[in-house]
């Protein structure tokens, strides 16, 4: 692979190199991913845009952390002269100096101190001028004839050869002079004898080196500052990912601010001034807490706020849990917020609908109201509540008085992050952590993300920050104290590294969803249609991704058949076969009824089917005993749960699949009474009785799974049996006749008084016989109840 447009690449790395922060991450990325370093001027390229990286991240950390040293060091393997290289280079060595010359403390010596803390001065002086003058003498050594660094020195910063080497060089002597200061001093001195030249050459030396420590100082200084203007807080703004209109909407209220602050300057008065107040809605990990803090960095910078602090606070921290206090707790929140933000998040909590008439919600806002409004506190802080968009909506609409504080222009939404958005994120996180993520790992990132977004509680950049972490705890519990661990392995985050280890350890020890369907006994014309709605499903798939033309996918289904014919258990392995195909993100299965869905009350069905719907998002809703919902009137809350239904997966799409599940009849009975669902459930699978061969199978399986076994002819007697019953529970009454026979083999060898290892687990043709009795007398009663029921 190659650069497609060499002159514009350039064009914009130039741009680069002049601004610091000109290009992500993401945009360096995909000119790696194109260059090929095999071409001389591609390789110049890549080198290029590793050193620009490194400039950048030590330009934001102020310091050379693994990350930089990484970039540099590739850069060195593509193109040591690269000139951004260079410069970083340079500015290393500079670091160096800045780090290990004239930074040892040096002790001071006077004639009144006593002999022994003379000495013990003498000593340590004689010490440190030992080590700086080694530092001196090697950084000399290294710098002196290296050509390259005093070019590009020159070229970057303020300073010349000259002003470092004389400095150096004065340094080194003047240490030189104080060792052997010292020296004489300690040979010379005995008990209240010393020489006070030694001691006058010390004090004149250490003055001098001080003196020397300034002018170093002053002359790195000097260097040409690429830092951006961090004291603004627009810049700090428009670094942060994402959020363009919102970054517009703050830079208007920055701008006007401005203006009116110049208006004040010239004498001119507003007598109305605008509120400052917010409200800020989004779901979680939007960036809500970070913009409340962005918004007190520029209203304190702008000098509308005295203070730039975030006090945060909740429900708890207003609402008392007696008359009078609720007034205290939100008054001294008050107060501890004068001068900058009170920032409430899940503003919501403090008035939902249903809250009891005891609560004090009420009392903390409107006692909020009041100190934002009149008071002595009034103008003094600024007030920003947050939340989820629609509990927000329901809490400003029942507070009229509250929303009058808060102006629709000063209602910022923020919305999810775009998938581009939430890796880019995902970059920051990883360098902030010392951590790049290659290609292959942003791919596993990519699909994590995507199956998590699911819903609106998907958690955006928090979700992601946890990916991340968790993926560096992956990284790191894989190596362990591995010795031969290369730098790759402190620095790089992998495919392997980002996959979710509980799915990848789930995936290890289970088999394939439609290997579990196949081992499922009977349904075998249900195994056949469901193999071939796979088939169909990912050849569909596969049309997709190579932009052909396909079919429409109808992936609600409609499952009838009697109870115990494993309805359910090929509902819950059909969301697993949609989750491996891609389909589905989640793959659960939600099991519900009427009961789940209907409510008691008008108008409380619509929410509690949405309810479930949203449990379900991602996988398959499952409805048994669907046919409940209809009734032929109309006349119950059932219709509202099919048409919230039928809305909600109008709304969700391929995020959420359906099954309706019952008997044959009533399920023909509900497409007659709502024609509306024929269109939506093109698909029906019957599940057939289960047969007496089939229900021997289920049996035995059990039995087998359990650890015991049938003794010779036993299970061709248990077939036998099944021909004589009512076998109508089908899978289930086999389960529950297994353990039937459990119960008698229990019985019988507790009667027998004799057991061994083999007559645990060993089912005799008696404990059969014996709990079918059991379970005739059971049926008889059962019968018998219900006839004295009915009468």
């Amino acid at each position: 692979m190659a650069i497609s447009n060499h002159s514009n690449v350039e064009h914009h790395l130039q741009i680069w190199e002049e601004h610091v922060g000109h290009y992500s991450l993401q945009e360096a990325q995909q000119i790696l991913d194109e260059a090929d370093i095999q071409i001389d001027s591609e390789r110049k390229i890549a080198a290029k845009v590793y050193a620009l990286l490194a400039r950048d991240r030590y330009d934001k950390r102020g310091r050379f952390d693994p990350i930089v040293k990484y970039w540099m060091e590739y850069t060195k393997s593509l193109y040591n002269q690269e000139p951004a290289y260079l410069y970083m280079a340079a500015l290393e060595q500079l670091e160096y100096m800045k780090e290990n010359i004239f930074t040892q403390p040096l002790p001071s010596m006077r004639e009144t101190d006593q002999s022994s803390a003379r000495k013990k001065a003498a000593g340590q002086l004689q010490d440190i001028a030992e080590k700086e003058r080694t530092v001196l003498q090697q950084t000399i050594e290294n710098i002196e004839h290296n050509h390259i660094f005093w070019h590009t020195l020159a070229s970057w910063h303020d300073i010349t050869k000259t002003d470092i080497m004389n400095i150096l060089e004065e340094g080194k002597a003047s240490f030189e002079t104080l060792q052997q200061a010292a020296n004489d001093y300690i040979q010379t001195a005995s008990g209240s004898f010393y020489s006070p030249e030694a001691v006058q050459t010390i004090k004149s030396t250490i003055s001098h080196i001080n003196h020397l420590k300034k002018e170093w100082s002053a002359l790195l200084k000097r260097s040409t500052s690429l830092a951006l203007d961090k004291e603004n807080p627009l810049v700090e703004l428009q670094q942060m990912i994402g959020l363009e209109n919102i970054k517009k909407r703050v830079h208007r209220l920055y701008h006007y601010l401005q203006y009116q602050e110049q208006r004040k300057q010239r004498g001119y008065h507003l007598q109305d001034e605008r509120s400052l107040h917010m409200i800020l809605t989004g779901n979680p990990g939007t960036g809500k807490t970070m913009l409340a803090r962005m918004l007190a960095k520029i209203y304190h910078h702008l000098g509308v706020l005295q203070r730039d602090d975030v006090l945060e606070a909740d429900r708890s921290q207003l609402v008392g849990s007696y008359v009078g206090q609720t007034e205290e707790k939100t008054m001294n929140l008050v107060k501890e917020a004068v001068g900058g933000v009170l920032f409430v998040d899940e503003a919501y909590s403090l008035k939902r609908e249903g809250m009891s008439g005891n609560d004090f919600g009420q009392t903390a806002i409107d006692t909020l109201v009041s100190a934002m409004t009149s008071g002595e506190y009034a103008g003094t802080f600024v007030v920003i509540l947050a939340g989820y968009p629609d509990e927000m909506r329901q809490f400003l609409q029942s507070n009229p008085g509250l929303r009058s504080r808060f102006p629709e222009s000063n209602h910022i939404h923020l919305p999810d992050y775009s998938l581009d958005e939430l890796v880019e994120i995902a970059d920051k996180v990883a360098l902030d952590n010392d951590f790049i993520i290659n290609n292959d790992g942003k791919r596993e990132l990519t699909k994590r993300i995507e199956t998590e977004q699911v819903d609106e509680t998907f958690g955006n950049a928090r979700t992601v920050k946890n990916i991340v972490m968790d993926a560096i705890f992956q990284k790191g519990a894989s190596i362990g104290g591995d010795t031969a661990a290369d730098r790759d392995d402190f620095a790089l985050l992998s495919a392997e590294d980002m996959k979710d280890p509980v799915i990848e350890e789930k995936a290890l020890h289970t088999e394939s969803p439609l290997e579990q369907l196949e081992s499922l006994i009977g349904l075998d014309e249900v195994k056949q249609e469901m193999k071939k709605l796979t088939a169909f499903i990912r050849i569909q798939n596969e049309r997709r991704k190579a932009d052909m033309k396909t079919a429409p996918v109808q992936l609600h289904t409609v499952f009838t058949g009697p109870p115990g014919t494993g309805k359910t258990t090929v509902a819950q392995l059909y969301a697993s076969i949609l989750k491996d195909i891609g389909l589905l993100k989640r793959g659960h299965t939600i099991v519900c009824g009427r009961s789940d869905l209907v409510a008691e009350y008008t108008g409380q069905t619509a929410a509690k089917t949405m309810r479930k719907v949203r449990e379900a998002l991602g996988g398959v809703l499952f409805i048994d005993e669907a046919y409940s919902l209809a009734s032929p009137s109309g006349a119950d809350f059932g219709k509202e749960a099919l048409d919230t239904l039928v809305d909600e997966m109008t709304k969700h799409g391929e995020n959420l699949v359906v099954i309706l599940s019952g008997y044959s009849r009533p399920m023909k009975q509900l497409f007659q009474v709502n024609p509306g669902l024929t269109s939506r459930f093109k698909k029906t699978f019957y599940f057939p009785p289960f047969t007496s061969e089939e229900l021997t199978s289920v049996t035995v399986q059990y039995v087998q799974n359990m650890g015991y076994y049938f003794e010779q002819g036993a299970a061709d007697e248990l077939h036998r049996v099944y021909q004589t019953m009512d076998t109508s529970g089908n899978a289930r009454f086999a389960v529950d006749f297994a353990e039937e026979i459990f119960q008698q083999h229990a019985f019988r060898i507790m009667n027998d008084k004799k057991t061994s290892t083999d007559s645990l687990q060993l089912i005799q043709t008696t404990d059969i016989y014996a709990a079918k009795a059991d379970k005739q007398v059971e049926s008889e009663d059962n019968t018998n109840e219900s006839h004295s029921n009915k009468h």
